[in-house]
């Protein structure tokens, strides 16, 4: 019943009524969800040549999921994708409800995980070129208006391959993206989000890592970078 009554909200037009959202600025992005299955911990990391991508691109919820939507981002997409996956959709079936409710669809980029592993990813066929997402086991990488299919292919192997805790492979993963062209029309901001059960600031909220670097001229640098002091003020609880 719950999964009805969400499916009918988002469905119905007062959810996607959007004015003028065309002469805003395509999210050219590139970014990856994804989740630890043994710390419990789940993630989003994205960098683009917009200013402020942490403020449009990035969701999580503990326990439960995470979003990211760009290009001609749909910023409903993040809460309500989580709260589909909390009432029992997957990330594919979150994707479905999006392209039935949203006119706007072929326009729009997203990635979905569930704090299971499931993963699905879409890029509409409006999307500027080179466009497109690769899935993984417990993750998806995506990107718009970038160098070529090299850029997700190395996002995805960096990912796989980078030992550590789940920031650290987000971060060599966004590393690897830019190593393979990135974004064509540059770089600016960038973002991390990370989120688990109590992990957050005094032990009260699930915001365990959320760090934001808006305008720079290397902006997963400085992010790693802001993601290294944050480490040592906030280290990883001892549970």
């Amino acid at each position: 019943m719950v999964f009805k009554i969400i499916a009918l909200l988002i469905l119905s037009p007062i959810w996607w009524a959007v004015c003028g959202e065309k002469d805003l600025p395509p999210v050219a992005t590139f970014s990856i969800v994804a989740v630890d299955k043994n710390t419990g911990e789940i993630g989003v990391a994205v960098q683009s040549k917009i200013v402020s991508v942490g403020s449009v691109v990035p969701y999580a919820k503990a326990g439960v999921g995470a979003v990211a939507t760009q290009a001609w981002a749909n910023p409903r997409f993040g809460p309500l994708g989580l709260l589909l996956l909390e009432s029992g959709a997957n990330p594919a079936q979150c994707i479905e409800f999006f392209k039935k409710g949203d006119p706007q669809i072929e326009s729009r980029q997203v990635g979905v995980v569930s704090a299971s592993g499931e993963t699905a990813t879409f890029t509409g066929s409006d999307c500027n070129e080179w466009a497109g997402g690769k899935s993984g086991e417990g993750y998806v990488v995506q990107g718009n208006i970038l160098a070529g299919e090299a850029v997700v292919a190395a996002m995805a192997e960096a990912f796989e391959s980078t030992q550590g805790v789940l920031a650290e492979r987000l971060i060599a993963s966004l590393e690897a993206g830019q190593e393979a062209g990135g974004d064509r029309r540059g770089r600016q901001s960038a973002a991390l989000l990370i989120v688990r059960e109590n992990w957050g600031y005094g032990g009260v909220n699930d915001r365990f890592r959320d760090l934001r670097v808006d305008e720079h001229d290397t902006p997963i640098a400085e992010l790693k970078r802001v993601y290294l002091a944050h480490r040592k003020l906030f280290p990883r609880p001892q549970k």
